[in-house]
């Protein structure tokens, strides 16, 4: 498997990341993000859905609703697992249907549910590296 790591020193770099994984992640693609609270796993999925035409202010984080949808140049299924008990929960919410969809589906905190995504996942492990520093560790971009 593939491994990128790339070192953001800003929210501009953060855009520009997203603007890349949204023009390269294909119809269909599972996304994982993993990192600690406050690491900027929302912060990559506005980049990402800015990217796609979806005005930022409306990606908020989903952890209370558990899935958000937006509607730009692609559809963009933003799921949160950090309150769900595991991946029996989240396939009972009705995950699968997301998660075979030609939408973008992104699932923050993917690796309390990781067995329920599909095999060719994309997983992004965010460390917090300074105030503003971020690094995205990329595995199985296409």
């Amino acid at each position: 498997m593939s491994e990128i790591v790339i070192d953001a020193t800003s929210e501009q770099d953060t855009d520009h990341l997203g603007a890349d994984l949204a023009a390269r992640l294909p119809a269909g693609a599972v996304v994982s993000l993993t990192g600690t609270l406050g690491a900027g796993k929302t912060r990559l999925v506005q980049a990402i859905a800015a990217a796609c035409g979806v005005p930022r202010e409306e990606v908020v984080s989903p952890t209370f609703v558990l899935c958000q949808q937006y509607h730009g140049a692609r559809t963009i299924n933003h799921l949160d697992a950090y309150r769900l008990k595991g991946e029996d929960e989240f396939r009972e919410l009705g995950a699968a249907e997301l998660l075979n969809s030609d939408a973008l589906t992104i699932v923050e905190w993917g690796d309390k549910v990781a067995a329920a995504l599909p095999a060719d996942h994309v997983r992004i492990d965010i460390d917090v590296i300074g105030p503003t520093s971020r690094r995205f560790t990329i595995r199985g971009l296409p």
